[in-house]
């Protein structure tokens, strides 16, 4: 089995956080969005995986230490991590491509925009699988049309009709991802594009039209991190499942000074909490000092310093200092407002 990660986009949704790092490393709940999403691939499989395939952007953002985090990944699960670079930012469809010499036998393809939970086996004897999220509003989506052996016959984006609430999250399962390789050939080759790019879609339809059988794989929960309120919540929503999964949230190594933890938060190690409250639903990173604050419903980045604060809904970078009194904050990486 293997793992194609196609995560070259810039994140611009998420900025100012997303200038200086890639989205897929913003933590939630104490791990990088493409970390957590990694685990629940490799659970989701139940079986060996030998390659994880990452297509990533411009190595000027991208750099040395992104790859040396991806190849962690990747080792903790005994696999090995392949590296491929998408320089133009030419759609799903393209990215995938950029991770050709990969594509072949059994892969699951997903696209670390956002996170999920699942419980359920799939069909591996399918030739591929689509995962899809019931929605409320499917028109706001891409969905699925199925017939009645619940197989997939259509994909149809943001219909002004119903035709399902079955959402696509974008997490794929492929018997044999050579087929869609070839089915994406001619589509790049027929410059079949939408808005300036090669979207995945029209691989999936070339591969339905081949007689190819489609089943739908279905997600208990579906966490959006595209903007910062819904990243925000996210974070909200996983702290949660983790405390349900009883996971340790506050590891050793944090200094407590007459100081209250109201659960669930994540507090990591190397942590300095004084004469402070914190939580619910409040993650914060290594090496950041919190003094005489409150704070909840937030992100807290790295080697950061609030002092004064009294804010929720927040969320702040990596080696940020902040000493004020905002309800509500959003500031990036080396930021400082004092």
């Amino acid at each position: 089995m293997k793992l194609i990660i196609p995560m070259a986009g810039r994140g611009s949704r998420l900025r100012p956080h997303t200038l200086t790092t890639p989205k897929p490393l913003i933590s939630i709940a104490g791990k990088t969005i493409v970390e957590r999403l990694v685990n629940d691939a490799v659970k989701l499989v139940n079986e060996p995986v030998e390659e994880m395939a990452f297509i990533v952007g411009d190595p000027l953002f991208f750099g040395e230490t992104v790859i040396k985090e991806l190849e962690k990944i990747a080792k903790s699960h005994n696999s090995k991590a392949t590296i491929y670079r998408q320089l133009n930012p030419l759609g799903t469809g393209h990215a995938i491509m950029c991770a050709e010499e990969s594509l072949k036998g059994k892969a699951l393809v997903i696209y670390p925009d956002t996170l999920i939970r699942t419980n359920e086996s799939f069909d591996k004897n399918a030739d591929a699988v689509i995962w899809t999220k019931q929605v409320a509003n499917p028109e706001a989506y891409g969905v699925v049309k199925l017939n009645k052996s619940e197989e997939i016959t259509a994909l149809i984006e943001k219909p002004s009709t119903f035709v399902s609430d079955l959402a696509v999250i974008g997490v794929y399962y492929f018997k044999e991802i050579s087929q869609l390789k070839e089915q994406l050939k001619i589509v790049i080759k027929n410059n079949k594009m939408h808005s300036g790019e090669f979207q995945i879609n029209d691989g999936l339809l070339g591969m339905m039209a081949d007689d190819k059988k489609f089943k739908v794989g279905k997600v208990s929960a579906w966490l959006d991190c595209g903007n910062v309120k819904s990243t925000i919540i996210s974070n909200k929503e996983m702290l949660n499942f983790l405390k349900k999964d009883k996971e340790q949230l506050t590891l050793e190594g944090v200094d407590m000074i007459n100081s209250k933890v109201i659960e669930p938060c994540y507090i990591s190690s190397n942590v300095t909490l004084e004469n402070s409250t914190i939580g619910p639903y409040v993650s914060i990173n290594s090496g950041s000092k919190i003094s005489k604050s409150t704070v909840s419903n937030s992100i807290i980045g790295e080697n950061t310093i609030l002092l004064n604060a009294d804010i929720s809904n927040s969320m702040i970078g990596n080696n940020c200092k902040y000493d004020g009194r905002h309800n509500e904050i959003n500031i990036g990486d080396f930021s400082e407002l004092i």
